[in-house]
């Protein structure tokens, strides 16, 4: 019996022990637990599953939510989170219950909680079920990622800001994968390149819509970017083809990423770049060089023009004694001899001379010129006949006039002029049979067109257009035709004034000129003229010179030039007037006071030593009211004409002159 007992007391013992231990372990977990709860930087919520309600938390729950840990036992775990996302919480930790219940694996979720003072704090939660005191326990670990999530907005409003910069800029990105050969693209990228939303890209895709003639280039380029012993960056600009069959310029920027294959050899993985559509740039540039070469031609032109003038007038002058003293000698010699034929190849030589400067003069804008307002097809008309001789037979002239053409101003010589001169320029790119055409028409000139063609000024204007199918000209040779004594015809075949002369006309009577031309395809050379508001154009016929008259009038002739001087007063005296000569201004004016008769007419060139022409008429008319002037020059000085146009009332003879056209303008001047 005691035996037994005693066994019973031992068991006790043992029984005791152990409860002991146990319950030391037990104390020793729960404050392993407590320590690592409470310690936890993460904040730790324990709930009952069921009802939801707060059982503990630890000291970091109390700093995230800014309450006390008496206040937050016995809370509703939906009162830590906003109202707005109440339902969510629920849900959410519906969701996880169910998940660790059964034995799933559950997954964070991203919450908000909001503290006492109205502030939230963005957090991510990770719920489980656990087991404390033999009881199911919802502990619930919320990280602060407020900070992370900041961060997450900072990136995504920044990637927005990027596209829609991208956007703007209209900018298209790209991103190529060499692994897998996946291109992608965005938005603004396949509109440049014209590709439907719903198009599949590929890297051949792209290959396809560059421009042919750029294509060998381009790809040399992508080449040397995707090896890897260079520094992988690829720069071009080139033109593509899109899907509408329209050409667009772009600029292409990209970086190649290199990683290495199976074998550790390197390759390219991955090429990242920005696309930009310069068409518009680009054509601005050019647009800009080619009215920067026009404006270059047109100061060439200009001062051409102005080195073609002074030598004109230095040429007539001399012209002027050669053509007067020839035909005086010629007078003299009246049989047939081997003289007179000498006099009369200087003649024809000093005449020959005579009209280049007549060209120079025009392309400079210097000769004088009386200007009417004329409907350009009745001029046009009363010369078909002249211009279908100068053309010959082999060479058909088409005659196109506009109905209701509007009026112009211009000399109706200088008509002509151009007119022979483009059928001359015409007939001479033509071989053997041709056709040449002259057409008419009115034309409005808007801003858009006058902002690509440098010179040119908005308005309406009468277009007269000269073409023929001759064999054309080359951009070279079109930079210069018309430049005076430029030609592309053989020694002997042309001085090179024609276009000159039609080139000064044109600017002489404020229009312009366009040339269209290319080899193998004839010329067409486009004149516009301003129009003029007038009730009735003039029309112009034909006249016959009158024949040479004098008279017995008493003329002070004033000339600096000796002999143009000599050689007017001999003629003037044939012509049976009384003449008073005068080598300049002041001479002129001694010379009138001495003379105790009348002075009918002074006969003055425009520039003379110590005042001009007109100062001097002015001068003698104080003396003289009723004497009449006529003035002389080798080209059209401004203090008589601006830009070549006379006055009206003034009479004027430009040098050089026969005694013909001495004694016709004379008389016109007297009577």
């Amino acid at each position: 019996m005691n035996h037994d007992l005693q066994e019973l007391n031992e068991q006790l013992k043992e029984e005791i022990i152990k409860r002991q231990q146990t319950e030391e372990a037990l104390r020793d977990s729960d404050a392993l637990y407590r320590g690592l709860f409470d310690g936890s930087p993460d904040a730790i919520l324990l709930a009952d599953p069921e009802t939801g309600i707060i059982l503990d938390a630890n000291a970091a729950a109390s700093r995230l939510l800014g309450r006390p840990h008496a206040e937050i036992i016995g809370l509703h775990q939906s009162s830590i989170h906003p109202p707005h996302r109440e339902a969510f919480s629920r849900n959410a930790f519906s969701l996880h219950v169910k998940e660790t219940s059964r034995g799933e694996d559950s997954h964070p979720i991203e919450n908000t909680v909001r503290r006492p003072d109205g502030s939230e704090v963005s957090i991510e939660v990770m719920a489980q079920l656990v087991t404390i005191g033999g009881k199911k326990i919802l502990q619930g670990v919320f990280r602060d990622i407020t900070r992370r999530k900041q961060a997450e907005d900072d990136l995504h409003t920044s990637e927005e800001r990027l596209l829609q910069a991208v956007g703007v800029a209209h900018i298209g990105i790209f991103d190529y994968d060499h692994m897998t050969g996946s291109l992608h693209w965005t938005p603004e990228l396949r509109e440049i390149c014209g590709c439907s939303h719903d198009e599949i890209i590929t890297y051949p895709v792209f290959l396809d819509l560059i421009y042919p003639h750029d294509k060998t280039r381009i790809l040399s380029a992508l080449q040397r970017a995707n090896d890897p012993s260079g520094i992988g960056l690829f720069g071009e600009e080139f033109r593509i083809t899109r899907r509408d069959g329209t050409v667009r310029w772009l600029t292409v920027r990209a970086k190649s990423f290199f990683g290495v294959d199976a074998n550790g050899h390197p390759r390219p993985r991955r090429s990242v770049g920005a696309v930009l559509d310069i068409t518009d740039s680009k054509q601005a540039v050019e647009e800009k060089e080619k009215l920067q070469a026009q404006f270059v031609q047109a100061q060439k032109m200009e001062s051409v023009g102005r080195l073609a003038g002074g030598v004109a007038h230095d040429f007539n002058n001399m012209l002027s004694v050669i053509l007067g003293h020839s035909d005086m000698a010629l007078r003299k010699v009246d049989a047939p001899s081997r003289l007179r034929r000498d006099l009369e190849q200087i003649h024809k030589a000093a005449r020959h001379s005579a009209d280049l400067t007549k060209q120079l003069l025009a392309f400079a804008r210097k000769q004088t010129i009386t200007p009417l307002v004329l409907n350009l097809n009745d001029s046009i008309e009363g010369m078909l006949k002249m211009l279908h001789r100068l053309m010959g037979e082999d060479i058909d002239v088409a005659w196109h006039p506009a109905a209701s053409l509007w009026a112009v101003k211009i000399d109706p010589a200088q008509i002509e002029q151009i007119l022979a001169n483009l059928l001359v320029n015409a007939r001479d790119a033509i071989n053997d049979q041709g056709r040449v055409s002259i057409e008419t028409e009115n034309t409005v000139l808007d801003e858009a067109y006058c902002e690509a063609h440098a010179g040119f000024k908005p308005g309406e204007y009468v277009t007269l257009a000269v073409s023929d199918n001759g064999s054309g000209m080359d951009r070279p040779t079109l930079a210069h035709i018309f430049e005076p004594f430029f030609t592309t015809k053989g020694v002997g075949k042309g001085t090179g004034l024609g276009l000159a002369t039609v080139y000064g006309i044109v600017k002489q009577n404020e229009g312009f000129i366009n040339v269209y031309s290319e080899p193998g395809r004839g010329t067409t050379f486009r004149i516009y003229l301003p129009r003029v508001i007038s009730e009735k154009a003039a029309t112009v016929k034909g006249h016959i010179p009158a024949r040479p008259q004098g008279g017995t009038e008493t003329i002070l002739l004033v000339e600096d030039e000796p002999m143009i001087l000599e050689l007017s007063r001999l003629w003037l005296e044939e012509l049976g007037y009384q003449v008073i000569a005068a080598s300049s201004p002041s001479e002129a004016i001694r010379r009138a006071g001495e003379h105790e008769g009348m002075i009918h007419l002074v006969m003055t060139d425009v520039v003379l030593p110590e005042m001009n022409g007109r100062e001097l008429v002015k001068r003698l008319l104080a003396r003289y009211p009723n004497v009449k002037s006529l003035f002389m020059s080798g080209y059209t000085a401004d203090v008589i004409a601006h830009h070549g146009i006379l006055e009206e009332g003034i009479h004027f003879i430009p040098k050089p002159f026969t005694i013909d056209g001495l004694a016709v303008k004379v008389r016109k001047a007297l009577e």
